[in-house]
C-alpha cells in the first residue's frame, strides 16, 4: 500500500510540473493565479499521501498550512485586482452591470 500512495504522490507531483508551464507563460494574470492554486493543491494532495505512507504527522500540518497560504494568495489577488476609485483616493471593487432595463 505504501509503494502505490508514493507512486500516485510521483504522479501527482508530475502533473502539477506540467502545470507550472501555465504558471510561466500564461497569458493572463488570472490563468497565473489559477495554475497557480492548481500547483497549491496539487502539493497538498501529494503531501498528504507522503504523510499517510510515511506515517509522519507533521506533514499532514505543512499541507494544511500550505493551503492556508494558498487562500490567502487568492484573496490577496483579488483585492489587487480592484480598480480605483473615480477621484483616485479610494478603491472600490468593480460594479455589476445592470441587466434590468428601467423606464
Amino acid at each position: 500500500m505504501t509503494e502505490f500512495l508514493l507512486s500516485a504522490a510521483v504522479f501527482i507531483l508530475g502533473t502539477v510540473a506540467l502545470g507550472l508551464a501555465r504558471v510561466l507563460r500564461g497569458p493572463d494574470t488570472s490563468d497565473r493565479l489559477l495554475a497557480a492554486q492548481l500547483l497549491d493543491t496539487g502539493g497538498v494532495a501529494s503531501l498528504l499521501l507522503v504523510g499517510v505512507a510515511t506515517v509522519v504527522r507533521a506533514i499532514a500540518e505543512v499541507a494544511l498550512l500550505l493551503a492556508l497560504l494558498a487562500a490567502f494568495a487568492s484573496v490577496a489577488f483579488v483585492a489587487g485586482t480592484r480598480r480605483p476609485d473615480e477621484s483616485g483616493d479610494a478603491w472600490k471593487a468593480p460594479q455589476e452591470p445592470n441587466w434590468r432595463k428601467t423606464g
